[in-house]
């Protein structure tokens, strides 16, 4: 019988595998503050949540999940230190304006559940950059843990694969600078937009030669960016191939020097058109695969670029609001990609405040009951 760790690698290799390991990929707060109250959280766990402590991990393994498709080794990559969180400006309407750790500028209303509106940044122009931002992107050992990862035997975790944050090359930029601002950048200063671009690949690839350098063999590494939408990238991809592609290069050669093959890199949104360059760069396997209106799937790009591309996610989190054959009918739907190998299954993103406990609680009993 293998474990969630050796079925995970089995499978991203397109090994023998004898059952698909059963990933989540955490839940909405609203979700915990409605479990609560219907009495399926526990004390302990409802503690810890009203102290923003870490629990997912807990209440996966009492739903029945296996382990969450996160960094076992977490790297920081933002402005070090960061700027000061503040309110700028009080808006008649109720609304504020507050500057944040990236130095961007953002509208936002207190108890609405949405996301900051970005309004600005302290990133004006080159002047800014080099005074400001350069020296606070500069390669650190307090960018990671050094004494967790020297103290942990990651050889011998055998409950989840050992993932490697290898950090984010356009979407750290993006939460600088916001998508209407680094747009008119690219424009506007085409030199120093390729500079913050390699500036940033720098950082992430010093970040990621180091801990390899301390010993550590993951199971993969892991990006995120978050730079697509509905329909479509938040970036021209033909900027993205010729700025950003050659970073995620340098870091995926520097990993297969080391022995790591498998890169996941976490992308909401269609991400259909930035796919090839993922792929070209090194980067084979996306996550979270969202559904969406868009109906993202790895199947029509396993078409495409065959078995090059791997995936994790792909689970219409929408189906947890609903029954048993809501969940049997997405499964089965799934299976012919689970059977072909190089698929790890996973809601295709946090669950949402409709997910109703036992129908989650079905799903990983008949994700663990699946055999191929």
């Amino acid at each position: 019988m293998q474990n969630p760790r050796e079925k995970t690698r089995a499978i991203l290799h397109y090994e023998n595998f004898d059952s698909v390991p059963v990933v989540h990929f955490g839940w909405w707060t609203e979700l915990l503050e409605k479990w609560t109250a219907e009495g399926h959280l526990s004390a302990a766990a409802e503690e810890k949540r009203r102290n923003k402590i870490p629990i997912d991990n807990q209440i996966g393994l009492d739903l029945g999940f296996d382990f969450p498709w996160d960094a076992t080794i977490e790297t920081s990559f933002y402005p070090m230190p960061g700027f000061e969180n503040k309110i700028v400006a009080e808006l008649p309407d109720g609304f504020f304006i507050t500057q944040n750790g990236a130095g961007q500028l953002q509208k936002w209303k207190p108890n609405i559940n949405s996301p900051a509106s970005p309004v600005g940044t302290l990133l004006k122009g080159r002047k800014e950059w080099e005074e400001l931002y350069l020296p606070r992107l500069q390669p650190s050992i307090k960018r990671y843990n050094a004494e967790y990862i020297r103290n942990t035997d990651f050889a011998a975790i055998t409950d989840h694969p050992v993932i490697l944050h290898l950090g984010s090359l356009y979407g750290s930029i993006r939460d600088m600078l916001g998508v209407t601002e680094l747009s008119y950048l690219q424009a506007d200063d085409e030199e120093l937009y390729a500079e913050i671009i390699s500036t940033m690949g720098s950082l992430c690839y010093e970040n990621t030669r180091a801990i390899l350098e301390m010993g550590v063999r993951p199971d993969s590494g892991h990006y995120w960016e978050d730079i697509c939408f509905k329909n479509g990238p938040l970036v021209n991809p033909v900027a993205f191939r010729k700025y950003v592609a050659p970073q995620y290069r340098r870091i995926s050669d520097l990993l297969a020097a080391y022995g790591v093959d498998i890169i996941s890199l976490d992308c909401d949104g269609c991400i259909d058109r930035l796919v090839p360059i993922w792929l070209e760069s090194g980067v084979n396997t996306m996550f979270p695969i969202e559904v969406g209106t868009w109906g993202g799937s790895l199947a029509p790009w396993r078409a495409q670029y065959g078995k090059a591309l791997r995936g994790v996610g792909g689970i219409n989190k929408f189906v947890f609001e609903q029954d048993y054959q809501a969940v049997d009918r997405e499964i089965e739907r799934l299976r012919p990609m689970i059977e072909d190998g190089g698929y790890i299954p996973c809601p295709d993103h946090r669950l949402t405040p409709g997910a109703k406990w036992e129908v989650v609680q079905y799903y990983c009993e008949k994700m663990r009951s699946l055999r191929v």
